[in-house]
């Protein structure tokens, strides 16, 4: 047996299949297309039930990916049951779904979700009201606290038995004899859900018309007849004003409000996080809070601020730091204790393989472990990092930033819509880039690709980290990695405000979004992101980044003679490359000194993974212990690698990396989005010399800084003058008059 769940976006349709499915949960693709497919198993009924969780939509016109998907999985695969997951709070917008499900011959229970909020808010609906009007049984539930969802699924069991045709609240508008009259040619045809068919042929949904060329034809006559002024014969905007007439009409009065006069909670809430002035500085004070709890050395800045310094050896003992710091974040502590886990396991296998041959020892232990020590010494931060995102989603807030930073985005060509899938690149690029499957306008959805490379994912993440620890012994880590974050974000409107006024020119679409009711993230939901999230992470450590770690052993191990044996790294194929390509990267600053070939190295693997330029760096300075220590030596391999860059130099190698090529299972995602090799290699020409420019712009004036730096301050105020005149001059058209008169 097979249920559907079928409703709006932010419904809490993915939150009922989590509490549904549980462990029996699994993410694929659908056929043919890159839109996440969710199913599961649910066991507490006579007979196993396959749950398939439907992307969210608001309608079954073909108009995104998910739309299509929805509406091709409900008529052709036929499930025994659809669930129609409806936001009690916002019922009448979320009932337009509902009229047209009800349209097809398959069985439908309307699940009333978030009824605790509605309760909390004081309110009641009359679910008897909705039942007789739709003829379908409705169930009040809470997913995110999993009230009710037995009985939910009990009456949808129940309601599977029994088939079920087809009918519209249209019936009741003057366009019942059309419709009927339709649905007449079709049922001659023995096409199944005729009446479904029949209102999407009426509004001329070109999906009908190329599935019933014949019937099409005859309903373009049948459309002909029928009187309209109001609309010009746009039947599409017909059905949907009779929709929304029925819905209004009849379910005004359904949800009895306690007191109207009075603002929810949610509303009090978004005076203040949503607010014009002040929203965008609360977010980044909350991602601030984030990285800090994350990445900090110093959390409550008692050694910063206050000069207070822990010496106790127990403790320090506890918290694995060196006497004389800070109070470490909850993020470091646990990345320390990784550390330590992996350095212990890492000398657990030399001491094994000690009497070993060298090339043995060095492939195990210097190459594949060190590698992956330098990957998974990260691992707790990047979980914890993923789970703050995950709670600020939850929670119903990162939507809202996606309204607030739709103010901002849009005067750089870019909506608010366009934030979303953006802001899913902070946790991989592949998702976000699937994601502006759901943006109309092909212009935003190129721009919106061209970008999301600068928005830091959690691959860089280990990049950040260990630079973050080790410049300025680890005092200001926390602000080195919120600093990344926020350079990406700043040449991303950069960016985009290139390309809006040279090669992607065009209007700015409107931006329309529910925002959902605040509420508690819940726990089970939480975990299981956390636990897709740690899946990914294994596998591609278990397959990409050994492989790779391997690769670049060997070919730091030997020569190009490599039958002759193992050699010193300076004399290896890895540095031989290596000592040729960094003339590349010398305006850069990166690649000066005895160790600047390995830099460049780290760039290029970079390129196939991001995982892979610490990786490599551990496995070039032929690290054994853990990377992150609190105080910088010569006895860290990687530690000292890092030290003879300065910090002008570091900061431009990070920016590289921050800018450039992702890896190449982004590229192959912004490929199969685009559906052009000509555009990628435009993509990814455009993401090397954002990042070249920007990494030379970095590294030179920071070493202006370095030299003189009121200099410096001049030069900065200067360059942020003359940006804010042109963008003067351009808001007051006058830049644009000049180029009108000069083509005139």
């Amino acid at each position: 047996m097979k249920f559907a769940l079928a409703g709006n976006p932010n419904c809490g349709k993915t939150t009922l299949f989590n509490g549904l499915t549980g462990s029996t949960a699994h993410v694929g693709n659908w056929p043919g297309v890159t839109v996440d497919k969710r199913e599961g198993l649910y066991k507490r009924l006579p007979e196993k039930v396959q749950i398939v969780d439907l992307p969210g939509i608001y309608s079954l016109s073909p108009y995104t990916p998910e739309e299509i998907i929805s509406r091709n999985f409900i008529l052709e695969e036929k499930p025994d049951c659809v669930i129609n997951v409806v936001d009690a709070t916002n019922l009448e917008r979320n009932l337009y779904l509902t009229t047209q499900l009800l349209e097809i011959d398959v069985p439908v229970v309307i699940a009333l979700n978030m009824m605790d909020a509605v309760y909390l808010n004081g309110d009641s609906i009359k679910v008897s009201e909705i039942e007789n009007a739709f003829g379908v049984p409705v169930v009040e539930i809470s997913a995110l606290k999993n009230e009710n969802t037995k009985k939910l699924m009990e009456t949808a069991y129940a309601a599977a038995k029994k088939p079920r045709k087809g009918q519209s609240v249209l019936s009741l508008s003057g366009l019942n004899g059309l419709i009927e009259e339709t649905r007449g040619l079709l049922e001659k045809d023995n096409i199944s859900s005729p009446l479904f068919h029949a209102v999407k042929l009426l509004e001329n949904d070109e999906k009908e018309a190329e599935l019933h060329p014949e019937a099409s034809i005859k309903v373009e006559s049948i459309r002909k007849s029928y009187p309209d002024d109001e609309f010009e014969g746009d039947f599409e905007a017909i059905v949907a004003d009779r929709r929304y007439k029925y819905i209004t009409e009849n379910f005004r009065n359904t949800v009895i409000r306690a007191d109207k006069s009075n603002m929810t909670r949610s509303d009090k809430i978004d005076k203040v996080l949503t607010h014009k002035v002040w929203g965008i500085p609360i977010f980044l004070v909350i991602m601030f809070m984030v990285f800090h709890i994350t990445f900090s050395e110093d959390f409550l800045f008692l050694n910063g601020l206050f000069g207070v310094e822990i010496n106790a050896e127990w403790l320090c003992t506890v918290l694995q730091i060196e006497a004389g710091g800070g109070l470490p974040s909850l993020g470091v502590w646990l990345q320390s204790w990784m550390g330590w886990l992996t350095g212990g396991l890492i000398d657990l296998a030399a001491g094994w393989l000690e009497n070993s041959p060298a090339w043995v020892s060095g492939l195990i232990c210097d190459g594949l472990l060190s590698g992956l020590d330098a990957i998974f010494s990260f691992l707790p931060q990047i979980l914890l990092l993923f789970l703050f995102l995950s709670i600020l989603e939850d929670s119903g807030y990162m939507a809202r930033v996606a309204f607030i930073m739709d103010r901002a985005f849009r005067k750089f060509g870019l909506s608010g819509k366009a934030f979303m899938p953006l802001l899913m690149c902070f946790g991989c690029g592949v998702p976000g880039v699937i994601a502006t499957k759901t943006l109309e306008n092909e212009k935003e959805r190129n721009m919106t690709m061209m970008v999301a490379p600068f928005f830091s994912c959690g691959a860089k993440l280990p990049i950040w980290a260990t630079f973050g620890a080790l410049l300025f012994a680890g005092q200001y880590g926390d602000l080195v990695v919120f600093s990344m974050y926020l350079i990406g974000i700043a040449v991303a409107v950069i960016a985009a405000i290139i390309l809006k006024n040279t090669a992607l020119k065009g209007e700015t679409p409107p931006f329309i979004m529910e925002l959902p009711a605040y509420h508690r993230p819940q726990f089970k939901n939480t975990m299981i992101h956390l636990w897709g999230k740690l899946k990914h992470f294994l596998y591609k450590a278990a397959t990409i980044i050994a492989g790779a770690v391997i690769v670049i052993w060997f070919l730091s191990s030997f020569g190009f003679d490599f039958w002759n044996g193992m050699v010193d790294i300076e004399s290896s194929m890895l540095g031989q490359i290596g000592n040729v390509i960094k003339y590349i990267f010398y305006p850069l600053g990166f690649v000066s000194g005895e160790d600047g070939w390995k830099f460049a190295v780290a760039i290029v693997t970079g390129l196939i993974a991001k995982e892979m330029v610490i990786a490599t760096m551990g496995t070039l300075s032929g690290m054994e212990d853990d990377p992150l220590e609190l105080e910088i030596t010569s006895d860290l391999p990687i530690a000292a690698m890092i030290s003879t860059l300065s910090p002008a130099a570091a900061f431009s190698f990070m920016v590289f990396n921050l800018l450039s090529v992702p890896c190449m299972a982004m590229v192959a995602a912004v490929y199969g989005e685009m559906g052009s090799g000509r555009k990628t290699w435009a993509a990814i020409g455009f993401w090397l010399l954002t990042a070249y420019i920007t990494s030379a712009a970095v590294y030179w004036y920071g070493t202006l800084i370095s030299v003189c730096w009121w200099a410096a301050l001049i030069a900065g105020i200067a360059v942020v003058a003359a940006v804010v005149t042109l963008a003067v001059l351009k808001s007051k058209g006058i830049i644009g008059k000049k180029i009108k008169k000069n083509r005139i």
